[in-house]
């Protein structure tokens, strides 16, 4: 769980990154690769749950 969580961190701050280029910049590109990066960090928040849930019984 500790690797998904560092993948988690790390997806985080790429979208930060992305999504205040879009922001500040109007970067249209940055905006794209914000969205795709949201849609992983979904994934692994879904499966972040999966897991505590599995280690908390």
């Amino acid at each position: 769980m500790k690797e998904l969580v560092e993948k988690i961190k790390a997806e985080y701050q790429s979208f930060v990154v992305n999504a205040d280029a879009q922001i500040a910049k109007g970067n249209k590109a940055a905006g794209a690769r914000a969205r795709k990066v949201a849609l992983e960090l979904m994934n692994d928040f879904k499966e972040f749950r999966k897991e505590s849930v599995k280690a908390a019984k």
